[in-house]
């Protein structure tokens, strides 16, 4: 593994997101329509803070950097958006009011990513030999096309086990079975009903829209973005900190940028419990 999230938060302190459309469209994309939102823009982002491709501004030599890094880039079908390669998974999710909820649209929450989830494509499966990645989720809060806060929140941190969501998934789709006279069709979504009509042309797609609660109430108890200046936040379990190397550990706690605090959440599979977690801010 040639990089993790203490790597890129060294990065984002050098090269922090500024106006990212504009930074895209005028280095390496310059013919290119593909820049179109901001949620583009904060995906590639996060690419080059994980590859330190942020001063490469030739498209071949940042495709090369890329594949090195990471064995999956996703598709917005199926998550995750990117492996890192053999390391951690990321999910990338803009938001564009400082308090609302995190759309996941068609896929629950996620402790941790398992190579046998149904909603992974074929190729994220195959990407690696692979059961079980931590998954890291970069929500990025943005305002007049730039980057106002920036939240890098380990799955273990803020998610459940993934029975929880499943079991709800499952309970609704039985349900659905036990309604008489209706023609059932083998479907990846909660339910799908065929020849609701007496012609037989209709049918009802039944899918879950699934959202979280953005970071910054969920973990307000320890947390406050900072007003009117770009802030970064990065939550992670401690043991997930010492995992790392010796060297970027070090790294990370040499870097006088940055505020690194040990703290205390509520275990999201039982709120009871407190977790020792890192927390690291930069402003």
């Amino acid at each position: 593994m040639e990089t993790n999230i203490l790597k890129a938060i060294n990065n984002i302190t050098t090269y922090h997101p500024n106006q990212l459309i504009q930074h895209y469209k005028a280095n390496y994309f310059q013919s290119s329509n593909r820049i179109n939102s901001m949620g583009d823009a904060l995906e590639l982002y996060i690419q080059d803070i994980f590859a330190n491709t942020l001063q490469i501004t030739d498209s071949q030599q940042r495709n090369e950097k890329i594949e090195q890094t990471f064995s999956y880039l996703g598709n917005k079908n199926n998550p995750p958006d990117l492996i890192i390669r053999d390391g951690d998974a990321l999910e990338v999710k803009k938001i564009e009011s400082e308090s609302s909820t995190i759309a996941l649209n068609s896929s629950h929450p996620r402790q941790y990513l398992y190579s046998d989830d149904p909603k992974l494509s074929k190729a994220c499966r195959e990407c690696e030999q692979w059961q079980k990645k931590d998954i890291i989720y970069c929500i990025g809060f943005i305002e007049n096309k730039k980057v106002k806060h920036l939240w890098f929140i380990h799955g273990d941190c803020y998610a459940a086990d993934r029975e929880s969501y499943t079991k709800v998934s499952k309970a609704i789709s039985s349900s659905i079975m036990t309604i008489p006279d209706i023609d059932l069709a083998e479907t990846n979504e909660l339910g799908r009903v065929n020849k609701i009509d007496p012609l037989g042309i209709t049918s009802l797609r039944i899918r879950g829209m699934w959202q979280i609660n953005n970071p910054a109430n969920v973990f307000n108890y320890i947390y406050n973005p900072p007003e009117n200046k770009f802030g970064m936040v990065c939550l992670m379990r401690k043991e997930k900190f010492t995992s790392f190397p010796q060297l970027d550990q070090n790294n990370i706690l040499g870097n006088s940028n940055l505020k690194i605090e040990d703290k205390k959440i509520k275990n999201p599979d039982n709120p009871a419990q407190l977790l020792d977690v890192k927390l690291i801010t930069y402003s």
